[in-house]
């Protein structure tokens, strides 16, 4: 819409709202005020049906109906992620904006079709790369370029055992802790430092009797010769999301869990911490609204999201093959 008029409200309708996904629908309901939740749909037909009660809106058993109903004007996706070709398609097919929450899919193959909906159909895409949107990243991406220039860095993202069950069934995952946690590091170091992954080399390990990788390590270069560290892992009970970024000036650190970012310049400690830690989802979804709105850009275009699955795939193939993958 554009123009003097006030903006209508957009109706979203949300696909798969268990754990990730009922936040997307609480925000809805609770903070973006020119958004409004008006249907759900999800496998446990006696959990959606309790949520929709809950949230005031409409359950669909089949996740087709919902993008097909009339009530429905934008789709958010938060399922398993080997269904998101499929959503995507009908989002396509019915001409209905979708957010897909990452990773964009469960394949680099999947990925790259889901993409080219949107220049073969038309399909507004955008990708739930919701780390960008954390205060201590937007804090590390506003001030990199005070560390000169970038010669190294260093990240992780180590989370507790994951408790879904379908996390360790191929079939609806995709793969492990690359596609469903290094994803999001992966993206933020792009976001960060404006700079692509040229070759990673990688291990993975897969703790217990996991059927999917739980540990990750990956050795990275970037654009420039920039040289780094990732490690992504689900082993312990204990969290971190601590980015580390060297130059020839200073050395930024930044831990995302815990909302603190410091400046390092010979021994002096400059504190640049957020003042509060961000809902990560809100500003997603408000740059979403006025994307549909056409007030601004595609907050993350399908294109961002299929650049970090790529990174992830060829993390998994140099795991396999023990050498380096060139992107």
């Amino acid at each position: 819409m554009t123009g003097k008029s006030k903006p209508s409200i957009l109706r979203v309708g949300v696909i798969g709202t268990g754990k990730h996904g009922s936040r997307y629908a609480n925000h809805l309901v609770r903070d973006i005020p020119g958004m409004e939740l008006s249907a759900i749909s999800r496998r446990s037909a006696a959990k959606g049906a309790g949520q929709a009660k809950q949230w005031g809106c409409s359950f669909y058993a089949d996740w087709m109906d919902l993008i097909a109903s009339s009530d429905v004007d934008c789709v958010v996706a938060a399922v398993p992620p080997t269904m998101n070709l499929a959503i995507a398609k009908e989002c396509a097919r019915v001409s209905k904006p979708v957010l897909i929450e990452k990773p964009l899919a469960g394949s680099l193959e999947d990925a790259h079709r889901i993409v080219s909906l949107e220049s073969e159909t038309g399909l507004q895409l955008t990708t739930g790369q919701t780390l960008r949107y954390n205060a201590v990243v937007q804090a590390l991406k506003q001030n990199i370029g005070q560390v000169g220039t970038l010669h190294t860095f260093s990240a992780n993202q180590r989370l507790e055992p994951s408790t879904l069950q379908w996390h360790e069934d191929p079939s609806l995952a995709g793969a492990g802790v690359s596609f469903h946690t290094a994803v999001h590091v992966f993206d933020a170091l792009r976001y960060i430092t404006g700079l692509e992954v040229g070759k990673v080399a990688a291990v993975t390990r897969s703790k217990g009797d996991k059927q999917l990788e739980d540990v990750l390590a990956v050795l990275l270069e970037m654009d420039n010769g920039v040289v780094g560290t990732v490690d992504c892992s689900k082993v312990g009970h204990a969290r971190s999301g601590l980015f580390e970024f060297v130059g020839d000036k200073c050395q930024l650190l930044g831990e995302q869990i815990y909302n603190k970012c410091t400046k390092i310049e010979q021994q002096k400690i400059t504190d640049l911490s957020p003042l509060e830690p961000v809902s990560t989802i809100v500003p997603l979804l408000c740059e979403w609204e006025q994307y549909l709105h056409r007030q601004a850009p595609n907050p993350v275009p399908g294109i961002e999201g299929l650049a970090s699955v790529r990174i992830c795939e060829a993390c998994l193939e140099a795991a396999r093959l023990q050498q380096w993958v060139t992107l």
